[in-house]
């Protein structure tokens, strides 16, 4: 099987990646950042009143010129509205949010009026019929569409539908993913370490990324290089309804890399596992059953490179969200050489020119494996391949890892 072009590796992975067409119903107060699977209809008029939008006067506008002086009827405040109706050569006392009474058609903001001693209100300044009145069903009205399926729960998405009366909301199920280490030299952080072992670090960024596109995480920690472990961790997986199975490690076909032989021996589908892209060669990706597999690479950069470019649309897709778009244009910081048949995403610092412009800086050091390179990185520099090659300034594409 020869190297597959990111494009292409890509498109297959995402290929018929969809939402579960099974909502399910969350409280208002649990449903931030999930995505609303069916439209969601107002369940009340808003305003259901006429409301006064200001702290002032109502009054019938043929009254209120300026200059004329009118007796104080009553009051309307929110929640304890005047119960009547306004009579000629009067005014009713209002506050913000208040029923404009029956009979008034305009507020005077309480600036425009002077307060006499005798409790009456002198008009300064006249108001124009409807002035500072909010109409009732103004915002939205009880029964129309207010919010539509596929919308993200934001926070003004969360405002307006409990201001529609909504206590709960049907949103998508998170896909659930199921990640595994596997290795031998592989210890949790915190471990002590014996000779030759490493932390299995790799599992935390790429959960990270996995619960910031909106899936549910299960941990299916460490599997050593044994056929039975790696089985045990498929049967977990399998279990607990895993949508996405992401394995770190050992899907190449080495004589300890045996993620791959466990999982077509389970009778896994392999689409392909090898990419025309460095970092990142041994991606592999199948499905075994319903459940989509995506073996990362092992050396971290590597993993986290594939874990953006692969993983997180995958699971945006299935989660209902759309997808990322973090590819910029910027110029670059530095020369480069000529580029070979893969496609190289060069950690990378970011800066603004004078004007403003982004600029793309590649690290000294591109090892696959060096951790604190990428963490120090704001962006991958992407080099098609064969690009030829290229000098400070020129323009190039970026991936945005962070501002």
């Amino acid at each position: 099987m020869g190297l597959m072009p990111v494009h292409e590796a890509l498109a297959r992975i995402l290929e018929g990646a969809a939402p579960d067409d099974e909502a399910e119903t969350l409280p208002l107060a649990e449903s931030f950042n999930r995505v609303l699977a069916r439209d969601l209809k107002a369940l009340r008029t808003h305003p259901p009143f006429a409301a006064s939008a200001m702290d002032g006067y109502a009054v019938r506008a043929a009254d209120a010129q300026a200059g004329a002086v009118l007796k104080q009827q009553g009051e309307s405040a929110a929640g304890h509205g005047f119960d009547g109706t306004l009579t000629a050569g009067s005014t009713i006392r209002i506050f913000t949010g208040a029923p404009v009474p029956a009979g008034a058609d305009t507020v005077v903001i309480q600036e425009n009026t002077e307060r006499l001693d005798d409790g009456s209100v002198r008009i300064t300044e006249a108001a124009e019929p409807g002035r500072h009145i909010r109409a009732a069903g103004i915002d939205f009205e009880e029964g129309k569409t207010g919010l539509e399926a596929g919308r993200l729960l934001d926070a003004g998405a969360i405002t307006f539908a409990a201001a529609m009366n909504h206590a709960t909301l049907p949103v998508h199920r998170q896909p659930k993913v199921a990640i595994l280490a596997t290795g031998d030299e592989l210890r949790l952080p915190g471990e002590t370490l014996g000779p030759g072992q490493i932390i299995a670090s790799n599992t935390f960024g790429v959960a990270a990324l996995a619960r910031g596109a909106g899936a549910a995480v299960i941990d299916l920690g460490i599997a050593e290089d044994r056929m039975e472990a790696l089985d045990a961790a498929l049967d977990s997986a399998i279990s607990q309804g895993a949508d996405v199975l992401v394995t770190i490690g050992g899907a190449s076909v080495g004589d300890h890399d045996l993620v791959q032989k466990a999982l077509t021996a389970r009778g896994m589908a392999l689409d392909f596992w090898k990419i025309a892209m460095r970092p990142g060669k041994p991606l592999m990706s199948g499905r075994l059953g319903d459940m989509r597999v995506l073996g990362l690479p092992g050396n971290p950069a590597s993993s986290l490179v594939c874990a953006h470019l692969f993983f997180e649309p995958l699971i945006t897709r299935l989660a209902g969200l759309p997808d990322p778009s973090r590819i910029k244009t910027a110029t670059l910081g530095a020369d480069l050489p000529e580029n070979d048949l893969r496609q190289d995403y060069l950690r990378g610092d970011l800066s603004r020119d004078p004007s403003g412009d982004l600029v793309a800086t590649p690290m000294q050091r591109q090892d696959s494996s060096l951790m604190k390179v990428f963490a120090d990185s704001r962006c991958l520099i992407i080099r098609p391949p064969y690009a030829p090659a290229a000098k400070a300034g020129d323009a190039c594409d970026v991936l945005i890892l962070r501002d």
